[in-house]
């Protein structure tokens, strides 16, 4: 398994564990090192731009001091949605990684799918999203799934 995914991983089971929100944990990486960490926090600050790329990105950006993540890339659980594919797009991340699919994201509840499709799918992104450890991620939503939680 990818270790930035699996970090990605552990920090979705942070907000999980915390009742943050759903099982999205999110890396941010330039030159082959941790930059940020971020995940899911919708329940915990009332706020449902809060996902786990936000988080991540907001971090990074204020480590980094700077508005530009030009040089880094993501590694997140689920694949993001459009909000966060478009916060992905503004902050020049080059690449992102991840976990389950849009389609994965109905299994535990969310309705990421119906969103992308308000805004004609992701046809246009071939090269720029790559799936990867995707049996690993789905075993984070299964966990999620069987626990009691909030849907959204």
């Amino acid at each position: 398994m990818n270790k930035f995914m699996e970090l990605a991983i552990n920090e979705a089971r942070v907000g999980i564990r915390n009742g943050h929100g759903g099982p999205f944990g999110c890396v941010v990486v330039k030159d082959n090192q941790v930059i940020s960490k971020g995940h899911n926090q919708v329940l915990k600050n009332h706020d449902s731009t809060c996902h786990g790329e936000i988080d991540a990105i907001r971090k990074a950006e204020q480590i980094l001091q700077t508005h530009d993540l030009k040089g880094c890339v993501i590694y997140t659980t689920g694949e993001p949605c459009a909000m966060c594919l478009a916060a992905c797009k503004w902050a020049n991340i080059e690449h992102v990684y991840y976990g389950c699919s849009i389609e994965d994201n109905s299994i535990i509840g969310f309705r990421d799918e119906e969103m992308d499709n308000m805004f004609g799918g992701r046809n246009n992104l071939k090269g720029y999203l790559e799936q990867i450890d995707h049996k690993e991620c789905l075993e984070l939503f299964n966990e999620y799934k069987s626990i009691k939680h909030i849907i959204y």
